[in-house]
């Protein structure tokens, strides 16, 4: 493989690919395959197909698109992983010009009945937009390579550290590893880093911190958290705010829920726009709701899917001039 103009393209997308020879045997799996199937790039080689394509009938589509010179698609195909999981998969073959296949498979989420339903909206985005991000992250790269001075190779350290956290975001809605990655988070620290992404704006509001700098870490996804920051952030901007303030605080005697948070971390995101809408109020946080025509009603509603998934809580109190919307995240173990 070594030498196709392609590789280096393949090796970024988040699509898997592979390519196997006329025995159905791996030739080559580029990362975003070896990561699905739980393999690296040399114990996958050289490995005949059926190890993780195993359904017969499969396997005789694969020979049929090889045979017949032609695209064959799979739907929800079964992967046998190599550590033992069972995904399913919808998979594209064609013949690749050297008398083998290329395989391009795209990993569909794991069904669940406790799934809720944005998080099944949000899958069909995330499939979507995942070559796209690819793309971007790419881009970044050259230009980061290809440009002087440190303030415009940064710019592009920041949209290539922004498509890597959308991509990570996706995968976990596409993968059945969805749950959150815990961990110790400093709040402030994203706080900061969400600055940093509203001032590389067009348009920048101007900002205010109110902080709290004795606040303890919290236990959650950094990742997540920071999406839910941006969301609230972006969503005032693009609702008409000028300046936002960013406070936290703690708070206690929270009710999250059915539970009460004997101590939590209050977050608030406060702008200086017009407020929510009044037909809006009662059902902000639902999915596919949104005050903006161009708006597509995701951002809340996964806000507040992410705080209640860490045992915390999204609110907002709205009036003209001042919208506060406050994130809840608890600082001790919450009890009933």
């Amino acid at each position: 493989m070594s030498g196709q103009p392609w590789q280096a393209w393949a090796e970024q997308l988040a699509t898997g690919i592979a390519l196997v020879d006329a025995e159905l045997r791996a030739r080559w799996l580029n990362p975003a395959l070896t990561e699905l199937l739980g393999s690296g790039m040399r114990s996958a080689v050289g490995q005949p197909l059926a190890l993780w394509l195993p359904a017969a009938d499969d396997r005789a589509q694969a020979r049929r698109a090889l045979d017949e010179a032609r695209y064959v698609q799979l739907r929800e195909a079964k992967l046998a992983a190599f550590d033992g999981r069972m995904l399913e998969a919808d998979i594209g073959m064609q013949p690749d010009g050297a008398g083998g296949l290329l395989l391009e498979v795209h990993a569909l989420a794991e069904r669940s009945r406790t799934a809720s339903p944005l998080s099944a909206t949000l899958r069909g985005f995330a499939h979507e937009v995942k070559n796209p991000l690819a793309g971007l992250r790419g881009a970044a790269q050259l230009l980061q390579r290809r440009v002087d001075g440190a303030e415009l190779q940064a710019l592009a350290g920041l949209i290539i550290d922004e498509a890597d956290r959308l991509a990570a975001l996706a995968n976990r809605l596409l993968h059945h590893d969805g749950a959150a990655r815990l961990g110790a988070v400093n709040i402030h620290q994203l706080l900061d880093r969400l600055s940093e992404l509203l001032q590389a704006e067009p348009a920048p509001p101007r900002l205010r911190h109110d902080y709290d700098p004795s606040l303890p870490d919290v236990h959650g996804d950094a990742g997540r958290l920071q999406q839910v920051l941006l969301n609230l952030a972006r969503n005032a901007v693009e609702a008409g705010a000028r300046t936002l303030i960013l406070r936290t605080r703690a708070e206690h005697g929270v009710r999250a829920g059915t539970r009460v948070l004997r101590s939590a971390l209050r977050v608030d995101v406060i702008d200086d726009g017009p407020g929510v809408p009044a037909e809006l109020r009662d059902t902000l946080f639902e999915p596919l709701v949104s005050g903006r025509a161009d708006g597509t009603g995701l951002g809340l509603a996964l806000s507040r899917e992410i705080a209640r998934e860490h045992g915390g809580e999204l609110r907002r109190a709205s009036h003209p001039g001042e919208t506060v919307f406050s994130l809840y995240l608890p600082l001790e173990r919450a009890h009933e």
